[in-house]
């Protein structure tokens, strides 16, 4: 029967099949799970057939843990065909159909269904030609597990504060898992409306994306709950969830109904997240000038959960510390977290769900967008929570990523589910958020507003490439205007993206080309010579120095159009140059004593003076650091220390801070100190280790004796407070020791009912995580928190022993997911790995259970990716390294596509070079400094 049924298909395909041979004709190796010939070759979905309404029933029974389902999917045929391939994972297809436009079978025969798990795709074939032009619907019947994972259709479960566990079932498909859910058609550019009827239990709620329309009873208990037609989307951002939450509702001023639905017993905890939500959503409608388009946005905290958030359109989901505030328990930090992630996938309700990006290469458009427009949002609606002290670090980091070679340009390609999963990474969020910045700054604030409004009002409902955003920040203007210096292009100008910066005509197409489609970052070098400033740019590399024999090659192509900004002792304003070559020579207007280059590192470049140029920075920091701006001073900070060489002349900047009042550039410094220490002491350097925390202690004693054990004072100064006592615990300074010892002995004597100022909270557990009863109490009370911050804090402290038994046991709990949640999993492994006396275990740990680790986070998910370089960068000697490559090179069939790997070691290899070429200037200075 299966040689026949071969025989038969091939003929039928033969026959019937007119898609081009190169994309549709069956390849040798193609077989279906059958053994017949799979009639699609490429992981991407053949563009002939277009879904254009999906009628999904889907049904999750909560005691068997399965969900079953159909899925009536009209279809739009573009070229005559017998196939129809779409996606499914892991899901059984019980029935087949193909309908005509009246609804009538096309076949009375069983369509069979062919499998092809390695592409996740199914194809049905028809017996009768399926004609170009004319509308089907194609229905299909399926079931399966709920997924154990987080991704699909998945299970999650609570307790009660009784102690009962309670199960409810949510969705979770960026970037490729709504075929875990139903068979679909699941690429972005597959934009369609949903139809939803779920079937539930009456003691349970059913959310999707549109409001509820009716509630129809169909008998042995079950209702189901029938949902309006939702706008076109990409399969993506469907959800649906069936849980026993309680929420908290309003009204915004255009009649858009919030809700935030959590846990019954965290109901209390859901406050924030509304008031947040009601002002965020009204500021992105008048600042995108589009009105969200749909009646209702709901914001529901999952107990299981992998990512911080999801943005699915009109019901996003959050991890619980993304979206649930106890003001008693939540410190000024976990405020700021909250209020940015609710920024985010607000956000991204007009860039991602509205305009989606055309394929995952160009992921950027959604990430970088929303995370840039999370500090947008609340610079303007939350002043008070001084956002732009936050936005530097975000740059920063995405500079360190972007300084190695196994960094990638912001679109890159990725085709299968696995390369798809790592776009959602720092190259994507945070660089992209950052030349976001870079050009809204040099567009001016209205330029960049009204560009990306055209952008959004072009492609809505759509999809967009790079490009589009580029064309779409040009608008048409008079020849008046452009003279002028105006924001536009002219008919008559050769270049369409023809713009005036500083007086010069500017290609934005090409000049922002150079910040997406090549990796790296520039280091522009600066020598000032009487009037000239003499500006040069090279790609940065943190692990490579002009001698080494790869560093031509390496540079070879590289070239950045970057918009250079910079302030003087004698201007008041910025000046601006927009630099296209290797070298350049600027002049100033008159001497200067010295020159400032990326004003407010608003540009996205690193600066390298000659040793004159940082000589007069350093001096004008000791004698008045006022003159430059927190944005300034912690950018030249975080820039002397970035390039590769320590030198005494960056030790020696960082000198002025003990009269530095703001916490941005304080912590900067404090921050290269405490990772410089951390490095040196998990080599067992015991001189350099010693005086490096007695230099701290000494010279930051001011600073760290003037902290109060409270929540008082500005945010900044809250985050200070809890960063600088956080160190001096850890350093073991005596007053700071004695103080934490005695609230923490307090808050046990209450039985944990002494309510500890929030900022210093995790700091107090910590310390008192030390001892064998500490930590005991601190594991009982995580077990029964019904707050995820403060249990968050409760872990912190307690991967904080210096015990290994006690670390190997946190990770047993860890591992098996029931004290210690799954989602959890990969931070406690990163915390234990920072321990001193954890790294070594968690690495151990990671390697034994590899296999079980990956099943329960997939390649390129972001949770195999912080347990990967959360161990491998902890390490820094070559006997280390040669462990790490022997590993991974035990398991390449496995991890040879995942480009985490590179990172990973090439930041093991970043310490190894830094302790090489600075180990012996630290100790020297340090030796200097404390005699």
């Amino acid at each position: 029967i299966m040689h026949l049924l071969l025989v038969i298909l091939l003929f039928l395909e033969s026959q019937f099949c007119v898609q081009s041979s190169d994309s549709n004709s069956p390849a040798g190796d193609n077989l279906a799970t059958n053994g017949l010939p799979f009639p699609w070759s490429k992981v991407r979905l053949p563009n002939y057939i277009v879904p254009v309404h999906y009628h999904l029933l889907i049904h999750p029974n909560l005691t068997t843990l399965k969900f079953s389902g159909s899925v009536k999917i009209e279809i739009d045929v573009k070229n005559n065909t017998n196939w129809v391939v779409l996606h499914s994972k892991n899901l059984k297809i019980f029935t087949a159909t193909v309908l005509d436009e009246h609804e009538a079978h096309l076949s009375d025969k069983v369509l069979s269904v062919l499998e092809y798990p390695a592409h996740e795709q199914i194809a049905i074939f028809s017996p009768k030609i399926l004609t170009s032009g004319e509308k089907y619907f194609l229905y299909l019947e399926f079931g399966a597990p709920l997924s154990d994972g987080f991704y699909g259709f998945y299970k999650s479960t609570y307790k009660t504060k009784a102690g009962e566990t309670r199960v409810l079932a949510s969705t979770h498909f960026e970037p490729t898992s709504a075929r875990m859910a139903l068979p679909c058609f699941d690429e972005p550019i597959f934009k369609a409306n949903y139809t939803v009827r779920i079937r539930r239990g009456p003691s349970h709620i059913a959310l999707s994306n549109m409001p509820l329309e009716q509630t129809v009873e169909i008998g042995n208990g079950l209702f189901e709950d029938h949902f309006e037609v939702s706008v076109k989307m990409s399969s993506y951002l469907l959800a649906f969830i069936v849980c026993d939450f309680r929420s908290v509702s309003g009204m915004t001023a255009t009649g858009i109904n919030i809700s935030i639905y959590a846990v019954p017993e965290k109901w209390h905890q859901t406050h924030y997240a509304l008031e947040a939500a009601l002002r965020l959503l009204e500021f992105y409608e008048q600042y995108f000038n589009i009105l969200y388009p749909l009646p209702k946005m709901d914001l529901i905290a999952i107990p299981d959960f992998q990512s911080g958030a999801m943005e699915n359109w009109g019901l996003t989901t959050y991890r619980e510390t993304s979206l649930l505030y106890d003001p008693d328990i939540s410190s000024a930090s976990d405020k700021l977290w909250v209020t940015l992630v609710i920024g985010h996938e607000l956000a991204h309700q007009w860039f991602g769900n509205l305009v989606t990006m055309e394929w995952w290469n160009d992921i950027w458009l959604n990430e970088g967008f929303a995370r840039y427009m999370e500090f947008v949002s609340l610079e303007a609606v939350y002043p008070e929570l001084k956002v732009e002290d936050h936005f530097l670090d975000t740059c920063f980091g995405a500079i360190g990523r972007d300084s190695l070679n196994s960094s990638r340009p912001i679109s890159s390609l990725a085709e299968n589910p696995t390369q798809i999963k790592e776009m959602f990474d720092t190259v994507s969020y945070d660089k992209g958020a950052c030349i976001l910045h870079m050009l809204r700054n040099f567009l001016t604030n209205e330029g960049f507003q009204s560009g990306i409004i055209r952008y959004l009002r072009r492609f809505r409902y759509s999809n967009a490439r790079n490009e589009d955003l580029w064309d779409s920040l040009i608008k048409t203007c008079s020849e008046e205007d452009f003279t002028a210096g105006e924001y536009c292009y002219s008919s008559t100008q050769a270049t369409k993206n023809a713009y005036r910066f500083a007086g010069e005509h500017i290609d934005l197409k090409k000049m922002m080309s150079t910040w997406t489609l090549q990796k790296g970052i520039p280091l522009v070098t600066v020598r000032r010579q009487g009037r000239r400033l003499y500006v040069g740019q090279e790609r940065f590399l943190k692990i490579v120095l002009p001698n080494d024999p790869s560093w031509n090659s390496l540079q070879e192509g590289y070239l950045w159009h970057i918009p250079l900004t910079y302030k003087t002792s004698h201007s008041e304003h910025e000046v601006k140059h927009l630099l296209t070559t290797k070298s350049d020579v600027l002049t100033l207007d008159e001497e200067v004593d010295w020159v400032k280059l990326n004003t407010d590192m608003n540009g996205y470049y690193i600066v390298h003076y000659d040793e004159e140029g940082w000589n007069c920075l350093t001096e004008l920091l000791r004698v008045n650091h006022t003159a430059l701006s927190f944005k300034d001073r912690a950018s030249l900070i975080h820039n002397a220390f970035h390039i590769t060489v320590l030198s005494y002349q960056a030790l020696d900047l960082i000198g002025y801070l003990k009269s530095e009042t703001h916490n941005v550039p304080l912590l900067q410094g404090l921050g290269y100190l405490q990772s410089f220490y951390k490095l040196i002491e998990k080599r067992h350097i015991a001189d350099v280790t010693h005086n490096l925390k007695t230099y701290i202690l000494q010279y930051f004693r001011d600073v760290i004796d003037k902290q109060t054990w409270s929540d008082d004072g500005t945010v900044s100064d809250r985050r200070l407070r809890e960063e600088v006592l956080s160190l001096a615990c850890d350093f073991n300074y005596p007053p700071c020791l004695e103080k934490a010892k005695q609230l923490f002995n307090s808050w046990v004597d209450s039985n944990g009912t002494v309510s500890l100022p929030t900022d210093v909270s995790e700091t107090v557990y910590m310390v008192g995580a030390q001892d064998d009863s500490g930590w005991a109490y601190l594991l009982e009370k995580y077990g029964v928190s019904m707050c995820e911050t403060e249990k968050s804090k409760f872990l912190s402290a307690l991967a904080s022993s210096k015990d290994s038994k006690k670390l190997s046991r946190l990770l047993q709990l860890g591992m098996g997911g029931t004290v210690i949640k799954t989602q959890n999993l990969p931070s406690l492994i990163y915390m234990v790995a920072r321990n001193p006396v954890g790294h070594f275990l968690a690495w151990d740990f990671v390697k034994k259970h590899w296999n079980e680790l990956v099943e329960k986070f997939p390649l390129g998910s972001f949770g195999i990716r912080s347990i990967i370089v959360g161990t491998v960068t902890q390490f820094s000697s070559t006997e280390e390294l040669r462990e790490v490559e022997v590993f991974f090179k035990s398991i390449t069939e496995q991890v040879s596509q995942l480009r985490v790997i590179q990172v990973a070691t090439e930041n093991l290899e970043k310490n190894i070079m830094w302790l090489k070429r600075n180990l012996e200037t630290m100790r020297t200075w340090l030796q200097q400094r404390l005699n």
